[in-house]
């Protein structure tokens, strides 16, 4: 069965590991090639989010400027923070960020100043999501520790579509097998931690 739950807008909103992370310090700790490879999984992500993308173009009002998705406060695993100083040395350095509130990587129109360069989930974000849940307790439907497939789409995108807990799978973004390779590249610089950084620690003016 298909449940329908509002948790894929927090998707990427976690708890920083430590504190007073600086872009020097997240240079030092990923080198170049873990930043190459990131490039590598963002392009796969890119290529099976197109498709999907052009299948559900009729309700995605997802464009230029529309940043509701957009939440302060966004952590995201060193190895991704590491792709944004790599191409954007100069904004974090000497630009303002967005005032909190919403991301600080917005601009004052709120589009983003590092579209190219984002991190995975903001390249998935608007899309119908599923996942798999196990269930907590036993029902008269489900045996406790059965697997729930949830669903979930922006309240933006809707209209327009079929409803989601009617899709088939292959025309939804899973959660969880690229989840699972970022953290496994991220694991393997920092010996298991896991490390988050939250983006507006990234600029100098805070």
């Amino acid at each position: 069965s298909v449940a329908i739950r509002e948790s894929g807008k927090d998707r990427g909103v976690g708890v920083e590991r430590g504190a007073g992370y600086t872009r020097s310090m997240v240079s030092r700790r990923v080198p170049d090639p873990a930043v190459d490879a990131l490039e590598g999984l963002h392009s796969d992500v890119d290529a099976q989010v197109a498709p999907l993308v052009a299948l559900h173009a009729s309700r995605l009002r997802c464009a230029r400027g529309c940043s509701g998705c957009c939440v302060d406060d966004l952590t995201v695993f060193e190895v991704e923070a590491a792709r944004i100083i790599r191409h954007h040395a100069e904004l974090l350095a000497h630009a303002e960020p967005h005032p909190p509130g919403a991301c600080a990587l917005l601009d004052d129109e709120g589009a983003c100043r590092i579209y190219p360069d984002r991190p995975y989930v903001c390249r998935t974000q608007g899309l119908p999501l599923r996942w798999l849940e196990e269930a907590e307790i036993a029902t008269h439907a489900r045996a406790e520790g059965e697997a729930i497939e949830m669903r979930d789409i922006c309240p933006l995108n809707e209209e327009g579509g079929p409803p989601v807990e009617t899709l088939t799978a292959d025309t939804c973004w899973t959660i969880g097998p690229f989840e699972d390779r970022l953290a496994r590249l991220q694991v393997a610089q920092d010996d298991g931690q896991g490390r988050r950084v939250r983006l507006r620690d990234l600029f100098s003016r805070r």
